[in-house]
């Protein structure tokens, strides 16, 4: 069958050959099968069909939201691209323009396009920036102000401090206390541009696992690698969406049809340089408040490690594919097991190695 329809061996199927396939079988086929692949023949605006898509289909090996996203993505569906659509309210290219920022395939920005309800609402990008602002501003400053560094933010119970890691809440609340208004104003912009777009189209339940998986790795990479410092900011959370996000244009140059990717990849990665090379400044820099050292800085680099393993699983593709459902296992393996090990470095490490901490706040 391959060496029939793919005599080239490229993996794909023209849209044509395969709808004489399913015409010729039709009889033989499962009547839901055969509804579903013939949606994936109209839905499809490439002319081509991934042959593994056929086989996975086939042999019962996708999920039911997949054969779902396709018979509901055939419903309104046209053959143009969604560039040529014309007439369309500002809330309409406000979509439109989310799923050419953030899809790499013309299938995909389609269907999104075409089932997005804004409801819900990206609810917890925003949600987590509000709180952030207000309890820096409001409870922790009670002012605005422009610094480098503040001593008010380590008397609190939110941020991570190593002679306080049993208190376990703290590897999640540190995202919510931020060392200048500066530090908090970068991640602000940066989640907000970033993260909403994503969760709008990937939805909260994925975008708050990249972001807390971001978070916790964050803490936990700083309790093992940078033991004597406290951590703050959600610079970890931000990190593991842009870098995922990032990682995926790069991985779909080609399919992604986002304006000006190359200029709009360069202001991030120079933002994110800037704030993490002040980071790193900041944590080999005599401390203003001695004998607690500035925050540490590898929160950064958890962060960056979770957006490129975890998080382009989860953002490659509009629809999962088996080969991103085996590495989601995997990589999700990894973070467990370093969380594990994390866990027991807290416990046995600290007092083996026999470190002279800084008192508590």
């Amino acid at each position: 069958l391959l060496s029939q329809f793919d005599p080239d061996n490229t993996g794909y199927i023209s849209t044509e050959k395969f709808r004489s396939l399913l015409q010729r079988h039709s009889s033989e086929l499962d009547p839901h099968k055969l509804e579903v692949l013939l949606a994936l023949a109209d839905s499809n605006s490439e002319g081509r069909i991934c042959y593994q898509d056929f086989v996975n289909l086939m042999s019962n090996k996708r999920s039911n939201s997949f054969r779902q996203a396709i018979l509901q993505g055939n419903r309104r569906l046209c053959s143009k691209a969604l560039l040529e659509e014309t007439g369309l309210s500002l809330s309409q290219r406000l979509i439109r323009h989310v799923a050419y920022e953030t899809l790499p395939r013309e299938i995909d920005r389609k269907w999104y396009y075409d089932s997005y309800t804004c409801c819900p609402p990206p609810w917890f990008m925003i949600t987590i920036t509000i709180v952030a602002f207000f309890l820096y501003n409001g409870v922790v400053l009670d002012r605005f102000v422009l610094q480098v560094s503040h001593p008010l933010y380590l008397k609190n119970a939110l941020l991570y401090h190593p002679q306080l890691r049993a208190q376990a809440w703290r590897y999640l609340t540190y995202i919510f206390m931020h060392a200048g208004i500066e530090h908090l104003g970068l991640n602000v912009v940066l989640q907000l541009l970033v993260g909403v777009p994503l969760e709008m189209v990937h939805g909260a339940a994925r975008i708050s696992f990249v972001y807390v998986a971001g978070v916790v790795a964050g803490s936990l990479a700083v309790s093992v690698a940078d033991m004597r410092a406290p951590v703050v900011g959600s610079s970890g959370g931000v990190y593991a969406l842009v870098s995922a996000h990032l990682a995926n244009i790069v991985m779909n140059w080609s399919g992604m049809k986002c304006q000006f990717k190359l200029l709009r990849m360069a202001v991030a990665l120079i933002c994110m340089s800037f704030e993490f090379g002040r980071a790193v400044w900041l944590r080999f820099h005599p401390s203003a408040y001695p004998p607690c050292p500035h925050p540490s800085f590898m929160a950064h680099l958890g962060g960056v490690m979770v957006g490129i393993t975890l998080g382009v699983i989860i953002l490659r593709n509009y629809e999962q594919r088996l080969q991103d459902q085996t590495l989601w296992w995997i990589f999700l393996s990894i973070y467990i097991i370093f969380v594990l090990f994390a866990i027991f470095w807290n416990i046995f490490a600290y007092s083996l190695l026999d470190l002279k901490l800084p008192p508590p706040p």
